[in-house]
């Protein structure tokens, strides 16, 4: 049997086994590369060994069609949020890989695959990775480093990327709707066909947005130049969060505690931040900083009339560099006529309409 027969055969089973990855899949290009030793996808196409996969199995050829569709759903690029090309291209493979082996596909052996990393995102894995790489426990040649491209081109693919990622979540919102989605696929797509989206999700996908952490090998890392390993080094920079809190009288104390325990669980998985505590009624009452370590705690004063404009005047007035606040309220106050320069993320207990920003409501 031909390689081409070989890959039509198996396209053409995971379509009937799997229809959401054999949809995705099919509309992947397919690029011979001899250079590689297995195959690697970056969302819009899949680049293969052809000698690897004369190797495999029709069950095995399906497992690596449906890791390159699953790459499309995590928008490479995008979701990739300024990380390491070489580690987010691990992280997500184990991420993928977990998901299919949980759905009973056949893993090559050349796949990536722990199950320590069972049940996790990609960004935890990433995380993950790179603890493992600067405590020594994880020896991993940094020899397809391609992170250094032309500003051009990366927008190009992320344009690509983009309109190939929201074809596959029509394709993810159908199949959820017939009640035939892969089982944890939940992971790589925001369900968007029922209304209740759990809020921690959307809280932590705010900050890894905004949280920019990567590495570089100009210089590489000390640690390891001993052994003739090229570790990339340890670029981070510090993440700037902006936190505010209505401290007027209709605020609920006991989901203002959840939130802030949600938000210091978080907070932990960054190295390296700075959070600036704004409390508010009507006019500011506190402002506090906290650094990496610190507990973000917050005790309820005020207790008077809501007047959101204080925070947006006391930012714009005194903080620099500001790319995310989080605004924490019942949202029944007055609001700023024109939208901030950076991003508002609005946590409340109910749905309300905002002039600007996104509201994250608080509900399990």
């Amino acid at each position: 049997m031909s390689l081409e027969h070989k890959i039509s055969q198996a396209k053409a089973k995971l379509l009937v086994d799997y229809p959401l990855f054999g949809t995705i899949a099919s509309k992947l290009e397919l690029v011979k590369n001899g250079d590689i030793q297995s195959f690697k996808s970056n969302g819009i196409k899949l680049e293969y060994n052809s000698d690897f996969l004369e190797r495999l199995t029709t069950a095995e050829m399906e497992f690596v069609f449906a890791n390159g569709a699953m790459h499309a759903s995590l928008a490479h690029e995008a979701r990739r949020n300024g990380r390491s090309g070489w580690l987010w291209q691990m992280a997500t493979d184990y991420a993928i890989n977990d998901m299919l082996v949980e759905n009973n596909l056949v893993r090559p052996d050349e796949a990536h695959y722990s199950k320590h990393f069972s049940g996790l995102y990609a960004e935890e894995i990433y995380a993950e990775l790179k603890e493992d790489i600067l405590r020594d426990e994880l020896e991993y040649e940094a020899d397809d480093i391609d992170d250094v491209q032309n500003q051009n081109t990366l927008q190009e693919q992320a344009q690509e990327e983009q309109l190939f990622d929201e074809f596959a979540k029509a394709v993810f919102d159908s199949e959820i709707k017939s009640g035939e989605a892969p089982s944890s696929i939940g992971r790589f797509f925001k369900i968007t066909c029922n209304g209740k989206i759990n809020w921690r999700d959307e809280l932590k996908a705010a900050l890894e947005r905004f949280h920019k952490d990567d590495y570089t090998l100009l210089p590489p890392s000390k640690k390891f130049l001993h052994m003739n390993l090229y570790i990339p080094s340890s670029i981070s920079q510090r993440f700037k969060l902006v936190v505010a809190i209505d401290t007027s009288g209709s605020v609920d104390e006991k989901l203002l505690s959840e939130f802030l325990s949600e938000l210091n669980f978080l907070t932990n998985t960054i190295s390296n931040y700075q959070i600036e505590l704004l409390l508010c009624d009507d006019k500011i009452l506190l402002h506090k900083t906290f650094y990496s370590g610190d507990i973000l705690e917050a005790e309820i004063k005020g207790g008077g009339a809501t007047d959101f404009r204080p925070v947006f005047e006391f930012v714009e007035r005194e903080l620099e560099d500001v790319k995310l606040l989080i605004y924490f309220s019942d949202l029944e106050g007055i609001f700023a006529k024109e939208a901030p320069n950076y991003t508002v993320k609005w946590v409340s207990p109910k749905e309300a309409d905002v002039p600007f920003g996104e509201v994250i409501v608080l509900r399990d």
